[in-house]
């Protein structure tokens, strides 16, 4: 096996469980743990791991900012199954909330499809427009564009959500740092208006695929402790369970 295929295959584990041990994948790989370490120590050289005693775990990605347009067919599939585990939570006359998120699209997508009697707020523009073909009842948040021009934020946003109180919130994310306590999207605005919702909902629930607990973003706008839970494509490894449990949030993965 070359050491480029050993490297990337201990990235790979590194990804899938949370963290490698180096006498682990010495008997896995069949060679020293010198040689391990140098592989763990060349992966983070290149900013991909950081080494911990006995072993390594995966570093946060800061990723860049996206418009929806170049976002919305990432992972495509994963945020079908996320949006389907979440309009399960969704009950008959629930005001619920959709924030400004491709993932949060696909719930629209489907609570239009089923024509949910409940009512939606959004600051969402294809939420609304996914949602105007159906009966559900919509109140749209207005304000500021957005960077990525898929809807509004700012002042005059955080205005009009001032008095509601939500059943349900259903919020997209950038990431996700579990060890960190820490949930994250691109920009401050964006962020004040989900803490603003987060602060007026009876219950919080992320949508993060899988590729989210790899990666930061450049705003903290929770913890990880004040929402209700974490809604996934993938099973999550033992060592994001272990953060689930510490901090009291579900998660459906």
């Amino acid at each position: 096996m070359f050491v480029e295929e050993r490297q990337d295959l201990i990235l790979k584990q590194m990804l899938e469980k949370g963290s490698v041990r180096v006498k682990e994948l010495s008997e896995k790989f069949n060679v020293t743990e010198d040689l391990i370490r140098k592989d763990l120590s060349t992966l983070e050289k290149a900013g991909k791991c950081k080494k911990i005693y006995g072993g390594a775990i995966p570093t946060k990605q800061n990723v860049n900012r996206k418009k929806a347009s170049e976002r919305k067919t990432l992972n495509l599939e994963g945020k079908r199954v996320i949006a389907q585990k979440a309009i399960d939570l969704i009950k008959e006359g629930n005001v619920v909330f959709l924030d400004i998120s491709t993932t949060v699209v696909e719930l629209a997508r489907q609570i239009a499809q089923q024509n949910l009697n409940i009512t939606v707020v959004t600051n969402s523009l294809e939420a609304v427009n996914l949602l105007i073909s159906s009966d559900v009842n919509v109140i749209f948040i207005g304000g500021e564009l957005d960077y990525g021009k898929d809807g509004f934020v700012g002042s005059l946003a955080d205005q009009m959500l001032e008095n509601f109180h939500f059943d349900a919130a259903f919020l997209g994310v950038v990431g996700l740092d579990l060890e960190e306590n820490a949930v994250y999207t691109y920009m401050a605005k964006d962020g004040v208006t989900k803490k603003m919702v987060i602060d007026r909902s009876k219950i919080i629930y992320l949508l993060a695929d899988h590729e989210k607990f790899n990666q930061i973003g450049n705003y903290k706008y929770s913890t990880i402790d004040s929402v209700t839970g974490l809604i996934t494509d993938q099973r999550l490894n033992s060592v994001q369970r272990k953060y689930c449990r510490k901090y009291g949030v579900e998660y459906l993965d």
